[in-house]
């Protein structure tokens, strides 16, 4: 997405009660964020296809030592058993299975038409294996009013929104929560799905204000977000490219209906975030975020809700609203999941080089 891109998302609802589950093949024709669910059930996202895929996993709860968990040489080892060079491998996201200290990744191999997409999942012991997609427990989740499947635009605008239908994941309080892009007027759409999959709903249009832009947009993507409780009452904490940080309600996601989100946070221009986490350390909670340009932030969730909405410009690159402190020998961290109340799992390194997978102490 380009720097200066509006802001959009789309978010499905799914429960896992009573899913209508069957025996098969799943084909991917593309890959992006992942989630873990209850009970070993990993979702697996496909942007092209504009579709969920909820995959029942044979994972059993581990005692290992979450502290341990550590593997050099990611992106070569995930190359090897995938039989490929290390420049035809590009990770796209992370996902933990806590109870059973399984880590999944996504998986691009090979570039352009010829790409093929791969779950791989990792242990702390090093064992990598591919996640077999055959004959498996499956159950798939459509995704309506999905942008059309075509490239727009020209030179570094070229792009395809059906790519952006689905930009992260998550599964909160019994609900699977999928932000990306829709074809409705307001592009950027919050949608909930009914589980079992049975039909779809129309989306929540998002409209927010982009400090760094100086203006309301409603057409680019949700980049991470996190759920968050404030004051009682369940929230989304979306950022987006460039950096608004933005406080959505759930409980005004209503289909075929829009929200404006109330933008908390300018956290500074030219950055893309890449993955956030909420986590609780000596009785306060956190939020981390990982971003392209700007590391890893570090923000106190206590007072959230007190900082007003942010509806004028913010100049210069500067930022705005809630604070927050860089950690500084967190560098280099291109995907951040939770793995236990101590520890973080983070994919680092130098991005097409030699990348790491391994626990970090949250800070």
């Amino acid at each position: 997405m380009g720097l200066f891109a509006a802001s959009l998302a789309t978010i499905f609802v799914l429960t896992t009660d009573a899913a209508p589950y069957q025996n098969g093949d799943v084909k991917l024709q593309s890959i992006g964020p992942l989630a873990t669910g209850p009970d070993g059930v990993l979702f697996v996202s496909d942007p092209k296809a504009a579709c969920i895929i909820a995959i029942k996993t044979a994972v059993k709860p581990s005692d290992n030592t979450s502290g341990n968990f550590k593997v050099e040489g990611l992106n070569a080892k995930v190359a090897a058993v995938l039989g490929a060079s290390v420049d035809q491998v590009r990770i796209i996201d992370l996902a933990v299975d806590a109870s059973s200290q399984t880590a999944y990744l996504s998986v691009i191999r090979g570039q352009g038409a010829s790409a093929n997409a791969a779950v791989v999942s990792v242990r702390p012991s090093g064992e990598i294996h591919v996640l077999s997609l055959k004959n498996v427990q499956h159950a798939v989740a459509e995704l309506s009013n999905a942008p059309a499947d075509q490239e727009t635009g020209t030179g570094r605008r070229r792009r395809n929104q059906r790519m952006e239908s689905i930009t992260d994941i998550a599964f909160v309080k019994g609900k699977l929560i999928v932000a990306g892009l829709s074809n409705e007027e307001f592009s950027s759409t919050l949608r909930t799905i009914p589980f079992p999959f049975e039909g779809s709903q129309k989306g929540t249009g998002v409209r927010i204000f982009h400090g760094a832009h100086g203006r309301y947009e409603t057409s680019s993507p949700v980049r991470t977000f996190v759920s968050y409780d404030i004051g009682g009452d369940p929230y989304i904490l979306a950022a987006y490219t460039c950096t608004p940080l933005v406080k959505i309600p759930m409980v005004e996601l209503k289909p075929g209906s829009n929200v404006v989100g109330e933008t908390i946070a300018e956290l500074g221009n030219r950055n893309r975030p890449l993955d956030m986490i909420v986590y609780k350390k000596n009785g306060k909670q956190y939020l981390l975020m990982a971003n392209s340009s700007r590391g890893v932030m570090k923000i106190t969730t206590e007072k959230l809700g007190n900082y007003k909405g942010i509806t004028e410009k913010v100049s210069g690159g500067g930022t705005e609203g809630v604070p927050y402190e860089t950690v500084s020998d967190w560098t280099e961290v291109h995907q951040l999941a939770e793995l236990d109340s101590q520890h973080a799992l983070v994919v680092r390194g130098v991005d097409g080089d030699n990348l790491n997978l391994e626990a970090v102490r949250l800070p």
